[in-house]
């Protein structure tokens, strides 16, 4: 199959650049035989502007993508996170490939009310959705979609990619970092309060470090990457806790590197995940409970967290 993936492939950050689902999804369509294609539409809007000022690039790359679509001829067309991309560029992609799917992707929560917006916008013209949050929320979305037979809706997990999540910190005991929280938006939450919490709480007891918090910089690239390589254990924290199955990429990027995480129960992954893979808790002091129990039980902490590896990375 011949496979568009339009999303920010972060050209321009020239190597500092966060672990993208876009690129896995990429490299899994590569990996499964699929001729696949990918176009980034904000690279592609600034990179044709005048002085290169994005806004004044969108009409230019509607019309790139066109031209990449009528060269390249796909049979699927992936539209991710491509605020650029409007929704009558691609309706004259159904009209001139009237065989060719049209899906959406897209891992942002739902507490973000623009989101739901965007969702719902592109559910007027789409095949397909894919969303990063459990099947019972996505029903506000049903109903939109092309040709009016209404956007069929699914729920995407973040995906694992063996060659990016290429740690296997389960096997190791000699691991510096014994606590690992990164952040980068503080909008739409309190948890950063939690975070505080549990760092006075613990104290000199174990290397808890929380880059992008309390006047530690953030990791992106190949720091964020040597970050988690000296990681034991990880916070799951998403800037709200009230959607079913809905997590931001990090519950990927530790589960497939072997790092052991602290996830919410009301989030309920205990019906997705295997059981003793995730350290599900319920409030501030149970957390705090649990961080302390596998921060004492090496092996324990060890055979937790290789369950997680080897229920994200299998094929």
């Amino acid at each position: 199959m011949r496979v568009l993936n339009i999303a920010y492939q972060q050209l321009r950050r020239y190597g500092k650049t966060r672990v993208s689902w876009a690129q896995k999804l990429t490299f899994g369509l590569i990996k499964n035989d699929h001729y696949t294609q990918v176009f980034s539409d904000r690279d592609v809007a600034a990179f044709e502007a005048p002085l290169g000022i994005r806004d004044l690039g969108v009409k230019k790359a509607n019309r790139r993508l066109l031209e990449t679509v009528e060269a390249f001829e796909p049979d699927l067309v992936i539209a991710g996170h491509c605020d650029m991309i409007g929704n009558d560029t691609l309706q004259v992609i159904k009209r001139q490939l009237p065989n060719c799917t049209i899906a959406h992707c897209n891992n942002d929560p739902l507490f973000v009310p623009s989101n739901v917006e965007r969702i719902k916008y592109r559910a007027e013209v789409v095949d397909a959705i894919f969303v990063s949050t459990g099947r019972r929320e996505l029903k506000i979305f049903e109903g939109g979609g092309s040709r009016g037979k209404g956007a069929r809706v699914y729920h995407m997990p973040n995906p694992v990619d063996p060659s990016i999540e290429n740690l296997d910190n389960a096997r190791r005991t000699d691991l510096p970092i014994d606590l690992l929280f990164c952040s980068n938006s503080n909008n739409f939450t309190k948890r950063l309060q939690m975070v505080k919490n549990l760092k006075d709480a613990l104290g000199e007891e174990l290397n808890f470090k929380t880059y992008g918090s309390f006047g530690e910089a953030p990791v992106w690239g190949r720091d964020y990457d040597r970050a988690l390589a000296q990681t034991k254990m990880g916070l799951n924290f998403n800037r709200q806790d009230t959607h079913y199955w809905y997590s931001s990429a990090r519950m990927a990027q530790l589960a497939g590197n072997g790092i052991l995480q602290f996830t919410s129960d009301k989030l309920h992954f205990d019906q997705l995940l295997p059981p003793e893979s995730a350290v599900y808790f319920s409030d501030e002091q149970d957390l705090l409970a649990k961080i302390r129990e596998f921060h004492n039980d090496d092996a324990k902490r060890q055979d937790w967290a290789a369950r997680a590896r080897d229920f994200s990375s299998r094929k």
